[in-house]
């Protein structure tokens, strides 16, 4: 990693005051007829981390996705305000995205896997070997570089998937639910794992989860959204100081934010569920 980087605490790049991504009124119907998102408007500051957070079917995935650019709203923008652009006028966005599933090759080493986007953007293999060593050291998994996907766990090919978008360096780092299958101890060792990987490197991190424990435990700012079509409920602040760890987990203060958190939740799933109530 850029040693420059290690040394910008996390939130440091927000002085300007302007965000790093800015969604207006974005919404989002598919060819089905399925409205996902109406009227999305969100800000993200450089260096938060900010989860969205809803019931299962609320368009969080595809909020993300729209906000990588592996989709198109409907109606409505997605800028980067911070961000450089190129000859056409479009952002070039430092991203990285950690799919719910690792995605690995099965017929590649982890080392291979870790360098695939490099590969794409034709970096040669001795060129890109410092850079995947060292993203597999952040996570871990040097020791593993020659082993495949086969000899891994869940929660080892979990990091792998991590390493793999932490290799291109990104400035902000899209997550869509990537600990909902593991289990529970390895879920709590990778959450402390990212807060530590955040903290030291300054990213932007979007989060998407179901989980309100998970995201108290994890953010600085949750997104409550409400059920489809998916919008802004509630924006709320966590405002328990980093680093978070056991002592947190288990604190009056992490249990109060996990009460106001969740009952947000239900009333925003209750609102939902009236609305469409009164259109039956």
């Amino acid at each position: 990693m850029d040693p420059q980087r290690a040394s910008i605490p996390a939130g440091a790049e927000a002085g300007s005051g302007r965000p790093i991504i800015r969604l207006r009124n974005v919404s989002k119907t598919f060819s089905s007829g399925t409205v996902a998102l109406s009227g999305l408007s969100l800000d993200v500051a450089p260096g938060s981390f900010v989860s969205l957070l809803g019931p299962s079917g609320c368009g969080k995935s595809t909020a993300l996705r729209i906000i990588a650019g592996l989709g198109d709203p409907t109606s409505g923008t997605v800028e980067w305000p911070t961000s450089k652009h190129d000859s056409s006028g479009r952002p070039e966005r430092e991203i990285s995205f950690v799919f719910q599933e690792p995605t690995l090759m099965p017929w590649a080493t982890v080392f291979r896997n870790v360098w695939l986007p490099l590969r794409l953007k034709g970096i040669s293999k001795a060129e890109a070997s410092g850079r995947v060593m060292e993203a597999l050291d952040l996570v871990g998994l040097a020791k593993f570089a020659g082993a495949y996907p086969r000899e891994l766990s869940g929660g080892m090919k979990m990091r792998v998937s991590i390493a793999r978008a932490l290799v291109t360096r990104p400035k902000v780092l899209l997550m869509d639910e990537p600990f909902a299958a593991l289990d529970e101890i390895t879920r709590f060792k990778l959450n402390n794992d990212l807060l530590h990987l955040w903290e030291t490197y300054g990213w932007t991190v979007v989060f998407v989860t179901h989980s309100v424990f998970e995201s108290v435990y994890l953010s600085d700012r949750i997104v409550v959204m409400a059920a489809r079509p998916g919008r802004v409920f509630e924006d709320m602040a966590i405002d328990a100081p980093y680093p978070r760890g056991d002592a947190f987990r288990t604190s009056a203060g992490y249990a109060e934010h996990c009460r106001r958190v969740s009952a947000s939740l239900h009333a925003a799933i209750m609102s939902s569920t009236a609305g469409l109530d009164d259109h039956l």
